[in-house]
């Protein structure tokens, strides 16, 4: 039933309101080092919302958009981990049915659509819906949304379902700074037949939101201050899981068939009875609800190339799974084995609508019984190191030696917390946490979305950085690149446009053109120097050369890289990740276990042999369909421009759109500078390769005159 109520609430925008259907993104996020995971329908949105799409995206058509987006709370600002399992209705990973206008309608058709679903479409009786708005912010001086309150007493919603409250409720944020707004919630009465306005927002499981529908008309300042959006946008979310709950007349989401299907396949002794709080007797009906809940996370975040790892998400993702681990064999007294046996479980529910849940379920389940085993091992010798601590400690202290908890995290990779929760201990440690901050005194943040909106007004142009790929081979063999003239269009300052800059002062300059490359898709950025005209500087294009040159040697060879550990290891193999500067590379991939030093040699082998052949690359833009359809063709996880720059090393690119070769060959969907033959690589020499966490590998290569050294 949850793939009929997913396609409904799709369809109805779609063919009711000329919605146009965007995809779920992975629940990596794409470019924003703010998130861990993507925790919100609009994380995609975010450019259209800050004013800065590329140019060259189908992003900048959007207006009007529906999808449902796979979501992870867990860390962050959106953090639902330690709810889960206490309640019938929190989850880490949940999908967000959403609909979205970009400077479209607002408030009126929002809510009308909103109303319209909900009533007609879904049947869900208007006296157990009831609404609540923005009451207004005195200390932000934000008024109260009275206009949304006169919407939905328009729509017939009677004026005691329609309730005011303030900026914790009905104020959403999506972080501490950014696009936010008022917003209007709808919420469900699961009894019926009674006033249950007492109920919302009151942690009622009885009465819950569905639905959140987000006005953003605010950008949240640096300095905490909230100034108005150039452009009004709406953004709407709600939860598949408490809709699939209200229409199949369930109490819990976890009576659904979302969930049932995986309580029975962790079915234990005693049986899953709904319980929570202090009925819920040794927390066993809260930890089916944990393993229910993680295991999806955990599925869904490892096919999207998350992996439990030691920092950011990685880390979160760990916790989660070392969380299911606990109650499972604590609690429900579980083999080993048993989370991973619930893959194919969540692969079966959920395949559908993301198919790499099916293709990737193996990887899954092989990656949760590593660290499955890698975690119980930990919480054996831990728990050694502990006992033997307390043993030797003052019974009058209170305080847990740190250097012995720094033993157990770094050798171990054990949290304490486990270890406490195991023998009850009641333990005081205090814990130093040193940060090291970076020197940004020099540093031009990127232009705020109002500066933007102000640039647009007067009609300054996007800046053409077409002559980026204007170089050649000489006939000497050497690159010429050729210079570019340019006209200043605009001064950025201390966060807004400005009309002048004084000397010593630091300053971004907005120009009409640049030949400079500005860092994307794991290429570094170009560095050098402006000369104006009667000023001579020395040695400028000397520099932009050097750093260029080194840039497109790294990226071609990583390009080859990729190519020759799929050739030698298999088509499981796929990019995790990538870094090229003017001095070496990084490549992250997927694999099970490391390489051995046999399989490196051939690797670098057939890297060398590529380089030796000095074979000719080559780059066109093609249509993005066409070459979606070419055989072979590498592609990661981004919102590329249509047409597309193809690069392709040894086929010409007219051969593979035409079928016309049957030779393998790296070809890659790629917006960075290449070399134009392979042999100005030179050398190739792999410095290291190490597992990041369980089932990613990471290689550092150097080459050239760097390589030979090694």
């Amino acid at each position: 039933m949850n793939t009929s109520l997913r396609r409904k609430f799709i369809d109805f925008f779609k063919e009711g309101y000329e919605h146009r259907v965007v995809p779920s993104t992975p629940v990596r996020p794409r470019g924003d080092p703010t998130l861990l995971f993507v925790n919100a329908g609009m994380n995609q949105f975010k450019p259209i919302l800050l004013g800065c799409p590329d140019p060259r995206s189908e992003m900048v058509s959007y207006r009007r958009v529906v999808n449902s987006q796979k979501c992870v709370r867990a860390g962050g600002k959106h953090n639902d981990l330690e709810d889960v399992g206490k309640d019938v209705y929190h989850h880490t990973f949940f999908e967000m049915l959403g609909n979205w206008s970009f400077g479209d309608y607002f408030k009126v058709e929002a809510c009308a659509m909103a109303w319209r679903l909900l009533t007609e479409e879904y049947g869900i009786p208007a006296d157990r819906l009831y609404i609540s708005y923005f009451s207004g912010d005195t200390a932000n001086g934000l008024p109260a949304d009275e206009e949304t309150r006169l919407i939905w007493l328009s729509m017939g919603v009677r004026p005691d379902h329609v309730l005011p409250f303030g900026m914790k409720d009905n104020f959403w944020e999506m972080g501490e700074t950014g696009p936010c707004g008022p917003c209007t919630e709808i919420h469900y009465d699961h009894i019926g037949n009674r006033n249950a306005a007492a109920l919302v927002n009151a942690d009622s499981p009885d009465v819950v939101e569905i639905w959140n529908l987000v006005f953003m008309q605010y950008n949240r300042e640096v300095n905490g201050s909230l100034r108005p959006l150039p452009q009004c946008s709406v953004d709407t979310g709600m939860g598949l899981e408490r809709l699939v709950t209200v229409l199949q007349g369930k109490r819990s989401n976890y009576d659904t068939d979302l969930f049932t299907p995986l309580l029975s396949a962790i079915h234990q002794a005693p049986a899953y009875q709904g319980r929570t709080g202090e009925a819920d007797v040794g927390q066993v009906d809260m930890a089916y609800r944990v393993l229910a809940d993680h295991i999806r996370t955990l599925c869904v975040c490892i096919a999207d190339g998350v992996y439990p790892g030691m920092t950011g998400a990685e880390l979160v993702l760990r916790r989660i799974l070392r969380r299911a681990v606990r109650f499972s064999t604590e609690v429900l007294q579980a083999p080993e084995g048993a989370l991973a046996s619930l893959v194919p479980t969540v692969a079966h529910i959920l395949g559908d609508a993301y198919p790499e849940l099916h293709i990737e379920s193996e990887r899954i389940m092989d990656l949760i019984n590593q660290n499955e085993v890698q975690f119980l091992s930990s919480l054996k010798q831990g728990r050694r190191v502990i006992d033997r601590t307390l043993s030797n400690m003052d019974k009058d202290s209170a305080v847990f030696p740190g250097k012995i908890h720094k033993v157990m995290q770094f050798t171990f990779l054990n949290p304490l917390y486990y270890l406490c929760r195991l023998i009850n201990a009641d333990l005081l440690i205090f814990l130093s946490m040193f940060q090291s901050e970076e020197d940004d005194g020099n540093r031009v943040d990127q232009l705020d979305l109002h500066s933007l909106a102000e640039l647009q007004s007067q009609g300054v142009p996007h800046t053409d950085d077409s002559q980026k790929y204007c170089y050649s081979l000489g006939s000497d063999g050497q690159y010429v690149f050729q210079s570019c003239r340019a006209s200043v269009l605009a001064l950025y300052c201390d966060g807004a446009l400005v009309s002048e800059v004084n000397e010593g002062q630091c300053c971004g300059v907005i120009l009409d053109q640049t030949s400079f490359y500005a860092e994307q898709g794991g290429q570094a950025h170009d560095q050098g120097y402006f000369t104006k005209d009667g000023l001579k500087i020395t040695n400028t294009m000397i520099i932009h050369h050097a750093n260029r040159l080194g840039c497109m040697v790294k990226h071609t060879t990583t390009h080859l890289l990729n190519f020759a550990l799929r050739e030698l290891l298999g088509p499981s193999v796929n990019q995790r990740g990538s870094h090229c500067t003017a001095s070496r590379l990084r490549f992250d991939f997927s694999v099970k276990g490391s390489l051995s030093v046999s399989e490196l040699q051939q690797v670098e082998e057939l890297v060398q042999h590529i380089i030796r052949q000095n074979a000719e690359v080559y780059i066109e833009e093609v249509l993005l369909y066409k070459a979606k359809q070419i055989t072979g063709l590498r592609t990661i996880d981004e919102v590329y421009p249509d047409p597309v720059r193809l690069v392709s090393v040894a086929v010409p690119v007219s051969d593979l759109l035409n079928s016309n070769t049957t030779e393998q060959a790296s070809v890659e969907l790629c917006c960075g500078t290449h070399l134009l033959r392979t042999g100005a690589i030179r050398d190739f020499v792999i410095v290291s390769e190490r597992q990041m966490v369980k089932g990613i590998s990471r290689i550092l290569a150097v080459t050239g005159d760097e390589a030979k050294k090694v």
